[in-house]
C-alpha cells in the first residue's frame, strides 16, 4: 500500500497531527499562563490587606496616618498591650477559645457519628434524616433568633458558656453531617467487614478502625468549623446580652472599632483585629496539607 510522504521522507498524516499537536499545546499554554496569571492576582488580593493589617498593628497612630503604605518605623508593642488590657481582647479571646473548643469537639464527635451512621447502614427513614440535615443547611439563621432567644432563656442559659456551646453544635451540625457522609461513603466496606469477624463492636470498629481511616476529612471539616464559630457574630451577640464579661472576640472587636470615634486609637484596633486572625492562620497553615487531602479524597473512589 503507497504511502503519501512530505519531502523529509514524513508520512503526511503524521505531520498534520504534529501541527495538530502543536497547536494544542500553544492553546494550553496559553491557558496556563492566564490561570496562573488570575491566582496571582486574587492571591495579591487576599495577603496585601492582611499583610498592611499586620503593619499597621506595629505602627503608631502618626504613621498609619501619615504613610499608611509604609513600613513601621519600629516595632511599637505597646498597642498589643492596650488591646489586650484596656480592651480587653484578652478576657475576650479566652471566652471564644472555650466556648470553639467545646463546640469544636462536640460537632466533630456528634457529626462524624451520624454520617457514619447515615452513610453505612440502610434503615427506614435514611434518606428523609440525611435531607434533614442538608435542608438545615439552606435555613437562615437570622429567622431562629427570636425563638432561640426565648428557647435559651427559658432554659436559662442565656449568658452562659454551655449556652453558646450548644447553638454552635446546632449551627454546625448539617455542613458536618452533609460533608462527612460524602467522605465515609468512599472508605472501603472490606476493612469494617473484616474488623467485624474479628469480633470488633459497632463501636470499637467506628472509633478504631474507620475514624482513623477519615483522618483527612475530619481535619478539612474540622477547618471549616472552626473558622465558622471562631468568626460568628450574630448568635453571640444575641445570646450574651448585657453581660461584657461573656463577650466573645468578634464582639469585642466591634466594640473596639466603634470606640475608635471617641479614643482614635487605631494601632490598637489593628494589633485586636491580627489578635483575632493569629489562630485562623495558625490552624490553616498546619493543617493545610490534610485539608487539601479531605478535599480532595472525598470525591475520588
Amino acid at each position: 500500500m503507497a504511502v503519501t510522504t512530505n519531502g523529509a521522507g514524513e508520512p503526511a498524516d503524521k505531520r498534520g497531527t504534529g501541527r495538530g499537536r502543536r497547536r494544542g499545546d500553544g492553546e494550553g499554554g496559553v491557558l496556563n499562563v492566564f490561570s496562573h496569571g488570575v491566582l496571582l492576582l486574587w492571591a495579591l488580593m487576599v495577603t496585601m490587606p492582611l499583610l498592611w493589617a499586620v503593619m499597621s498593628a506595629f505602627k503608631t497612630d502618626k504613621e498609619i496616618f501619615t504613610s499608611p503604605w509604609s513600613l513601621p518605623g519600629g516595632l511599637h508593642v505597646d498597642a498589643w498591650g492596650r488591646a489586650w488590657s484596656e480592651a480587653h481582647m484578652g478576657e475576650y479571646f479566652l471566652n471564644s477559645l472555650i466556648v470553639v473548643a467545646g463546640s469544636l469537639f462536640g460537632t466533630m464527635l456528634l457529626g462524624s457519628m451520624a454520617a457514619y451512621v447515615l452513610a453505612r447502614f440502610t434503615f427506614p427513614g435514611n434518606r428523609f434524616v440525611y435531607f434533614l440535615f442538608v435542608g438545615g443547611m439552606s435555613f437562615p439563621v437570622i429567622l431562629a433568633l427570636v425563638p432561640l432567644f426565648f428557647v435559651m432563656k427559658n432554659l436559662q442559659l442565656l449568658n452562659t458558656y454551655p449556652g453558646l456551646i450548644l447553638v454552635y453544635i446546632a449551627y454546625s451540625l448539617p455542613f458536618t453531617i452533609f460533608f462527612l457522609s460524602g467522605f465515609f461513603r468512599t472508605l472501603p466496606t472490606s476493612v469494617a467487614e473484616a474488623a467485624m469477624i474479628d469480633g470488633a463492636s459497632h463501636t470499637r470498629t467506628f472509633f478504631q478502625v474507620m475514624l482513623p481511616m477519615a483522618k483527612p476529612g475530619l481535619i478539612s471539616v474540622g477547618i471549616f468549623n472552626f473558622l465558622g464559630q471562631w468568626n460568628q457574630y450574630l448568635l453571640p451577640t444575641v445570646l450574651n446580652v448585657g453581660d461584657d464579661r461573656m463577650k466573645l472576640l468578634p464582639q469585642g472587636l466591634v466594640a473596639l472599632a466603634v470606640s475608635q470615634g471617641y479614643k482614635g486609637d487605631w494601632s490598637g484596633l489593628f494589633a485586636g483585629l491580627v489578635m483575632a486572625m493569629l489562630p485562623v492562620l495558625a490552624a490553616y497553615i498546619v493543617f493545610q496539607r490534610q485539608v487539601q487531602a479531605g478535599l480532595t479524597a472525598g470525591a475520588l473512589k
